[in-house]
């Protein structure tokens, strides 16, 4: 069975956060996709970020490098990587657009049956019109959350669920 791994990597590096386990830029990424691959065979496995835009100031500087460093890892491993945008509101950025790379990637790899499985590691409920599409074009769409914070949402949307726990991930470090 192909599989094709979607990660929204603002969700996925808040969670990992709370989890106080070891900084995104030190996953070892093709650990990873083994792991959530399991016993199928990866086509694909994507990372969905929010690009870091360089303003002079020392905040986005140590972002921007932080972000060329993750993107660095990320080849290494044969990731590839796509770019939503961050917007800055009241000092805060949000990520955007993200989402809807996500759903688009999620219906392409469906009607082109690039895959038979998409592990997608993502609580964002917006995703749910294109993983119903995909489920109903006989996709079988894993959610892949946090046993600390599931999406209850998402459990119902798909057709599996992984939740991680700490010891799964610590082992994912290099």
């Amino acid at each position: 069975m192909r599989a094709k791994i979607f990660v929204d990597g603002s969700n996925f590096y808040f969670k990992l956060k709370d989890l106080k386990i070891g900084k995104t830029l030190d996953l070892n990424f093709d650990k990873l996709g083994k792991f959530l691959a399991r016993k199928h065979t990866l086509v694909e496995a994507r990372y969905y970020v929010g690009r870091i835009r360089q303003d002079g100031s020392e905040k986005t500087e140590l972002l921007f490098d932080g972000q060329q460093k993750l993107l660095g890892n990320l080849k290494k491993s044969g990731w590839k990587y796509t770019f939503g945008y961050l917007m800055k509101n009241d000092g805060v950025y949000h990520e955007k657009g993200v989402d809807v790379q996500i759903a688009t990637d999620i219906l392409v790899a469906t009607y082109e049956n690039i895959c038979d499985r998409i592990i997608v590691v993502s609580s964002d409920t917006d995703l749910e019109p294109a993983i119903k599409k995909a489920k109903e074009k006989g996709k079988i769409i894993e959610y892949v959350g946090f046993s600390h914070k599931p999406s209850v949402a998402m459990i119902t949307f798909c057709n599996e669920s992984t939740l991680l726990k700490r010891e799964d991930l610590e082992p994912l470090w290099t």
